[in-house]
């Protein structure tokens, strides 16, 4: 059942979304999670590769949008994965002039060092929860999220 016509008051949810955003773009957080998972990357590296982790393979406009910087500057930062053999970059078979981001094993094995520090981290930040309420939790965001991705693709 749709509830479209609910005009929902959103100000606590929405200032709720920016602390959340805002704590997970820190980059004192990004810090702590690199020690945490043991790993040693240029902080303006570190949200680049977990997102080509994450969602690749990318393009560098698309990764450049999602991570809230230009792409010129994306470009750049980059090249520093690929140098560091982290990611590879390959062209599309259909358009040489566009190309795709992949993590590499090495990319990889540092991405998984870091969800098995963020995994610690954040099991933590639940102490005191009760599990279904965890459960719920990430029922709910994983489908606010998709609902948001059909929106953008509608659009």
């Amino acid at each position: 059942m749709q509830n479209a016509h609910i005009n929902y008051d959103i100000d606590d949810f929405h200032r709720a979304l920016l602390t959340i955003i805002g704590v997970m773009n820190h980059p004192l957080r990004d810090m702590a999670l690199m020690r945490a998972a043991e790993i040693t990357l240029d902080q303006v590296l570190f949200p680049l590769l977990v997102t080509v982790e994450r969602f690749g393979p990318i393009g560098v406009v698309d990764l450049a949008n999602r991570v809230g910087r230009d792409y010129t500057t994306v470009s750049r930062q980059v090249k520093k994965l690929e140098q560091a053999g982290l990611v590879v970059k390959k062209s599309q078979p259909q358009d040489k002039r566009v190309s795709e981001l992949t993590i590499s094993e090495e990319g990889k094995a540092m991405t998984m060092k870091i969800d098995a520090a963020r995994q610690r981290l954040m099991n933590a930040s639940f102490d005191g929860w009760e599990p279904d309420d965890v459960q719920a939790l990430f029922r709910l965001v994983q489908k606010y999220a998709q609902t948001l991705l059909k929106q953008e693709e509608a659009a």
